[in-house]
């Protein structure tokens, strides 16, 4: 495993985020991830980096959400915010003690600390928008998602190298080739501005005109394999079902339903997790999109209840509520992000300008 980690820590460091000689980087995890954090640590010195290190320990948020009074949950860590503001680099590896610890945290003093974060969350749009900052969302195991995922941490560790293109023996030349294909599919879509997404309980068409594709080969997300942009926030029209489930906020839901008239969010439903949906609809910018993606990663085959790697799964669609990426010309602005799953390998259908261009979660034209 240690042989592993090193591999990994170079794949984040060296390729991911490019670390170049006197950037500042911040690496950001629980203190479950000490065994990466300090291989990434070590990769980032021999690269000429400057790493801080933010380790979170278990139920650090629910103790100060419990404790802290509104002006603590205003206080902002200067080092996230210096960070936000200042560092070259951001690698935050996710590795939860506890998927569910914040399901019953007060909604309200957790919307308040989100409000507090919020200017140095939009530095961070802004910057990672730029390159200004590069930035990489990771994973490292944990048994808390090995146990959501139905797996042994044993086996659920393989799924995370298998995905990322660890086990190859070279993981960079294999996203570069990633890379390579994907761009394919973001040409012909940045020639286009109408897009329809079908499928079982989905038919749903947005404008992208003055959008720009995106094309995620693992230097932002890693693992990756999706194409992603932001729907004109006013040209969504018609139903989608998010067939896949998903954890948010330490809340499991299922079988989500949206029905949108001019991209706005006018009625919803959830067959698990109604009460939550509920609540994020109340949020300022939810009930609009911020993004619409195609998944592409044939390594992961099935859903781990963990959006990191659902979202990418090859044969899928997601869209997500909220806050919109600013590099894709996306105007909507939330204190969320919540992306949301729909199987597409069985009838589902992707049209461009009215033309068929994917059927059964494959491109019709490579």
């Amino acid at each position: 495993m240690a042989l592993m980690l090193k591999k990994y820590a170079n794949l984040l460091v060296n390729y991911c985020v490019s670390l170049q000689p006197g950037e500042k980087l911040l690496i950001e995890s629980t203190t479950l991830a000490e065994p990466l954090i300090r291989e990434v640590y070590r990769a980032a010195l021999q690269a000429g980096g400057l790493p801080h290190i933010s380790m979170s320990f278990r139920d650090q948020y629910n103790i100060r959400m419990k404790q802290s009074n509104k002006e603590q949950l205003q206080y902002v860590d200067p080092l996230y915010a210096k960070a936000m503001e200042e560092f070259e680099a951001y690698i935050h590896i996710r590795a939860p003690f506890n998927t569910r610890a914040s399901q019953n945290v007060d909604f309200e003093k957790a919307r308040i600390a989100a409000e507090a974060k919020a200017p140095y969350r939009k530095r961070y749009s802004e910057r990672t928008a730029t390159l200004e900052m590069k930035r990489n969302l990771c994973e490292y195991p944990t048994l808390a998602n090995a146990q959501n995922a139905g797996m042994s941490l044993e086996d659920y560790e393989e799924f995370i190298y298998n995905a990322c293109y660890l086990n190859e023996a070279d993981p960079v030349f294999c996203w570069q080739e990633v890379g390579t294909w994907q761009q394919k599919i973001v040409d012909l879509l940045n020639t286009k501005s109408k897009i329809r997404y079908k499928g079982k309980g989905t038919d749903i068409t947005f404008s992208t005109k003055g959008r720009v594709w995106i094309n995620s080969d693992g230097k932002t997300n890693m693992p990756s394999g999706e194409v992603y942009t932001c729907p004109v926030e006013n040209s969504a029209n018609g139903i989608v079902h998010f067939s896949y489930p998903s954890i948010y906020l330490g809340e499991e839901v299922e079988g989500i339903t949206l029905w949108v008239n001019e991209g706005y969010i006018e009625k919803w439903e959830a067959k698990k997790g109604q009460r939550l949906l509920d609540r994020i609809f109340q949020i300022e910018g939810a009930r609009r999109f911020g993004e619409a993606a195609i998944g592409t990663n044939k390594s992961i085959q099935q859903p781990v209840k963990n959006i990191l790697f659902d979202e990418k799964i090859g044969g899928t669609i997601h869209m997500a509520i909220g806050q919109s990426y600013l590099q894709t010309g996306g105007k909507n602005q939330s204190t969320i992000h919540w992306d949301m799953i729909a199987d597409m390998m069985n009838g589902g259908e992707i049209y461009a300008d009215d033309e068929k261009i994917y059927e059964n979660g494959e491109f019709l034209f490579l």
